[in-house]
Order: structure tokens, then C-alpha cells, then sequence
């Protein structure tokens, strides 16, 4: 009989990213091949990408990746996108045909910049704006979804293992300055295309590896601020949070990562700096339903870098490592090697320690 330590028994889901300080360009080929060494911890049912960088000649339009049920749902709801945007480029995402992936919706994509008349009639900004669109077209048009909806970035999803999701979408053929991927293995919701990880709003998306048991309480709380939560997936309101912690509130990503992972308050007691610690308790004390409990490792990407981040007692494996100018990080070291053989400094990051990594100015 095998005995612990005989036989590997993985803590379910495959996270992996890489980010270039200098902002200097790489395609999405080595971040699919590393999925490779990490396939048993996904079960075919989930698997994706999320590059930035990637569309530097439609920079300063927002990207909307989309999946359709057929084409007279991509014609309703392109009427209806062209009520609030101008529509600068519309066009199918190019895919290879590969057996691993099968029962592919209608997979699209639209350039678009919100109406300044429109804007002015609500009386909101832009960003809002496309918020309020993605959650208006995933929860009231059936048959029509936005995964993804930041500008000069872009999120590739399947039902299928990572490494034939990156395949599928032609990754090798994307140049960005940084990369997440994620291979799922659902515990609680069905695998679809859909429910395929990352998980993004804006330029923020989210890879996720655990299960957090205040998913009831998060998704409570977000929804009284216009989100909704149509999954039932812990990973949708971790970016939904993330989103209204950055984007309305106004906090740094560090602070954001105070919240969600927020430091016991015996640890807090323990601050020397007086600054430091009133502002950790003003944290805790404000935003208490934001705190996230249970196992769990992110990456979170956003405009200009990365952070990853373990639940504070460490209950999902997640390592950083890193050479010359770039830095990765995944669930396993094995993803880390297969990216960069000769990469450095590899550590596993303390629970609750985020680590943000940032891309020069001007590079991006």
C-alpha cells in the first residue's frame, strides 16, 4: 500500500504567471508549454490565459472578449452594445481547430469606446460605465457573455485542459509583457466555458487555486455596490471585490491585499509602527466582509504587473522565482523551470505576503 509521501495528491487547480519589469514582450507560448508539467492538477474541465500588452494598436479601446450561444445572439446583443459604444473593430477571435477542445460557442470580439453623449447622460465615467454594460449583458441577455473587458489585455478560456486552450487560441501568435494561466479543477460549480478561469472586470483578472468558505458572505456584501455574482464561483467575486476596493475606493493593490487577506489582530497588536498598525485596523474595521477565509493562492493581474497572494496560513502551495528582468510564479517550481531552467531566488512566499511586482513606468 502507498503512503503519504509515495503518491502525489494535488491540492486541485494549476496556477502559473510570468511578468517582464522592463515590459519587454513575450509570447504566450512558454506560459501554455509550462501548464504541461502541472496537468494533473486539472480535470479537462476548465482551463485559461490572460495576457497584457497584447494589443498595443487598439490601446486605448476596450477589448470585449465574448461567447455567444449562436449568431442571432451575437446580433441582439450587438444592437445593444452599439446603443453605449462606438464600435471601432468587430471580428471573430482566431482559433485553431485541435480534437481536445469541442462544443466551442461563438467566440468574438469588439474594439469599442463608450459614447461621450451617453456618458454624459448618466453622468459616470467610462470605467463604470463598462462595468455596468458587462453585468447588464451577462445577466440579462441569455445566450451572450463578456469574459473579458480591459483594454490592451485579453482573456482566452475553454472547457479543456490549459495547454490545449493555449493551442486552441493561438497563443503563440501574442506578444505581451505578462502572462497568467490557470488549469481548473471544479469542486462546486459545473465546468464551462464560462466558468473557465481567469475571471476578469476591466483590466483586473483574477487565477485562483482553493476554495474560500466566505464566499456567502463576499458575494452579500459586493452585491449591494451593483455586482452580481452569477456563477456561484468563489474566483468571480474575489475580482469583483478587488475591482471595488482598487477602482472605488481608491486603495493600493498592498492595501487591497490587507483586506482580503487581512493580518490577525494578534498580529496586528504586534506592529511597532504606530502608523502602520492604525491603518491595518481601520482596514480590518471597515471593510470586515471583505475579509476572505479559507485555502486559497490568487494572481492577480492588472495594467502594469502582478500580485500574488496566499489566504494568511498558507493552505495552497504557490512559489516565485525569477531571472533577470522577469519574475514568475506558480502552484508547483516544476512550472517555473519549464518557463526559465535557470531561474533564481525561488522562495514560497509567507501566507498572507503579497507579492506585487511592477512594471516600469512608460514601459507598458
Amino acid at each position: 500500500m502507498k503512503t503519504e509521501g509515495q503518491i502525489r495528491i494535488p491540492s486541485g487547480c494549476a496556477i502559473a504567471a510570468v511578468v517582464s519589469r522592463d515590459g519587454e514582450k513575450m509570447t504566450g507560448e512558454s506560459i501554455t508549454d509550462c501548464m504541461k508539467t502541472m496537468h494533473d492538477r486539472s480535470n479537462g474541465l476548465g482551463g485559461g490565459f490572460a495576457g497584457y500588452g497584447i494589443y498595443p494598436e487598439y490601446k486605448d479601446f476596450y477589448a470585449l472578449h465574448m461567447f455567444f450561444r449562436d449568431r442571432a445572439a451575437r446580433k441582439e446583443c450587438e444592437i445593444f452594445i452599439k446603443e453605449g459604444f462606438e464600435i471601432v473593430k468587430s471580428e471573430i477571435i482566431p482559433t485553431r481547430k485541435i480534437p481536445e477542445i469541442t462544443d466551442e460557442p461563438v467566440i468574438w470580439r469588439y474594439f469599442v469606446s463608450p459614447l461621450k453623449s451617453v456618458l454624459a447622460s448618466l453622468q459616470t465615467d467610462e470605467k463604470e460605465f463598462v462595468v455596468r454594460t458587462v453585468m447588464k449583458i451577462n445577466t440579462g441577455m441569455s445566450g451572450s457573455y463578456v469574459f473579458s473587458s480591459g483594454k490592451n489585455m485579453g482573456t482566452f478560456k475553454a472547457v479543456g485542459f490549459p495547454e490545449d486552450v493555449g493551442r486552441f487560441y493561438r497563443l503563440d501568435e501574442y506578444e505581451g509583457y505578462s502572462w497568467t494561466a490557470h488549469g481548473r479543477y471544479p469542486t462546486n460549480t459545473p465546468g464551462w466555458w464560462g466558468g473557465a478561469h481567469p475571471f476578469t472586470l476591466l483590466d483586473y483578472s483574477i487565477v485562483h487555486n482553493g476554495e474560500i468558505s466566505s464566499y456567502d458572505a463576499n458575494r452579500r456584501f459586493i452585491e449591494m455596490f451593483g455586482y452580481k455574482c452569477t456563477l456561484q464561483t468563489d474566483t468571480e467575486v474575489i475580482t469583483y471585490i478587488m475591482d471595488y476596493l482598487i477602482r472605488r475606493q481608491g486603495l493600493s493593490v498592498r492595501e487591497s491585499a490587507s483586506v482580503i487577506a487581512a493580518p490577525f489582530w494578534s498580529t496586528i497588536d504586534s506592529i511597532k509602527d504606530e502608523s502602520e498598525r492604525e491603518k491595518l485596523k481601520y482596514l480590518r474595521t471597515v471593510f470586515p466582509g471583505l475579509l476572505i477565509t479559507g485555502p486559497f493562492s490568487i494572481v492577480f493581474g492588472f495594467n502594469g504587473g502582478l500580485m500574488a497572494l496566499n489566504d494568511r496560513l498558507k493552505l495552497r502551495s504557490m512559489v516565485v522565482g525569477e531571472k533577470n528582468d522577469r519574475v514568475f510564479i506558480a502552484s508547483e517550481e516544476s512550472a517555473i523551470r519549464a518557463m526559465e531552467p535557470d531561474a533564481e531566488n525561488i522562495y514560497a512566499p509567507a501566507g498572507g505576503e503579497p507579492v506585487i511586482v511592477s512594471v516600469k513606468e512608460g514601459a507598458f
